[in-house]
């Protein structure tokens, strides 16, 4: 047999053993890392999708919360995991802006340290404060803010958060002084706000709304494009006085650099298949968001438009990590 053959042959068995690798896999439980603490968006929808694939796959998927540094900490720890598609790690925006706020800091490469698997879904910000403000509507608290600079507080998830950088747009592009407190999560921001020691959370909706629906925060705006169809009666930002402003949140899932291809598209076909749930559907738009589906290729392309648009905001605000 000469060279030639040989090569044609080895290349033919690596052709078939790619089916046999991904249906194979896997072979034992999936840590799905959510690089924020427990209540955020990000921990909301990995325990949703999560639970969902533990159901297609066959095998436990393990929420494995490290939250810090704006996300760092997990994001590191899933670059640096085996890649073997038995580590994956739930993203959002703000993989998109740290780059930009971290920048030297950074223990990987945010494009060459991972493989995009899929995107899960997109869901707008809101604009929402303790109801004891005496403000009900956005223009209502851009007059208060301008009539009391420095008076009126903002909580976010901590410095870089995308409650951080959505607040931020709304200060650049209303011209209101209003101060920011940083919080060590999501979860610990809007509860400061509900009891009232801060009195603004610009946060993804997702993780808000159920606190409007109980009357614990008031919803001002949204921050789509559109109006979402679980609070058709709120208004845009836009529509509510900001033309221009809008502020979505999206999650999705990569995997360690490496992880071989039959397994990524493996992960990509059974996560189209959750988000094809008609009752998965219905969850994310309860929660004023939708689900999307996209290709690894397109993923990594949206990856790096957004990455585009937010460096831009956080240039504008001077944003830097502390």
């Amino acid at each position: 047999m000469n060279h030639a053959s040989t090569l044609i042959l080895a290349a033919l068995a690596l052709g078939g053993a790619a089916p046999a690798l991904a249906q194979q896999y896997p072979d034992k439980p999936i840590r799905l890392i959510v690089p924020f603490p427990p209540g955020g968006s990000n921990d909301i929808v990995g325990r949703l999708i999560g639970n969902e694939l533990t159901g297609r796959l066959g095998q436990q998927v393990v929420i494995d919360n490290r939250g810090g540094a704006g996300g760092m900490i997990g994001t590191g720890m899933a670059a640096q995991a085996r890649p073997d598609g038995h580590t994956l790690l739930i993203i959002s925006v703000a993989f998109a802006y740290n780059p930009s706020i971290y920048k030297s800091l950074l223990q990987f490469d945010p494009v060459k340290s991972f493989t995009p698997v899929g995107i899960l879904g997109t869901g707008p910000n809101a604009i929402t404060v303790n109801p004891k403000l005496p403000a009900k509507s956005v223009k209502e608290l851009i007059a208060l803010a301008k009539a009391q600079p420095g008076k009126i507080n903002y909580a976010t998830a901590g410095i870089g958060s995308f409650q951080h950088l959505s607040s931020e747009m709304f200060k650049v592009m209303t011209g209101v002084n209003i101060v920011h407190v940083p919080f060590k999560g999501g979860g610990p921001a809007m509860a400061d706000v509900m009891a009232g020691n801060t009195q603004v959370c610009i946060g993804s909706l997702i993780q808000v709304i159920p606190h409007i629906r109980s009357g614990r925060l008031r919803v001002l705006a949204t921050g789509g494009t559109k109006r979402v169809s679980a609070l058709p009666d709120v208004p845009t930002a836009a529509e509510a006085g900001v033309p221009g402003y809008a502020a979505n949140n999206w999650w999705g899932v990569l995997a360690p650099a490496g992880t071989p291809a039959a397994i990524v598209q493996r992960l990509n076909k059974e996560i189209a298949v959750v988000l094809a749930k008609p009752q998965i559907q219905k969850t994310f738009e309860s929660q004023g968001a939708e689900t999307v589906t996209m290709a690894p290729p397109e993923f990594a392309k949206f990856i790096r438009a957004e990455t585009d648009k937010w460096a831009k905001v956080v240039k504008a605000a001077n944003i830097q990590a502390q």
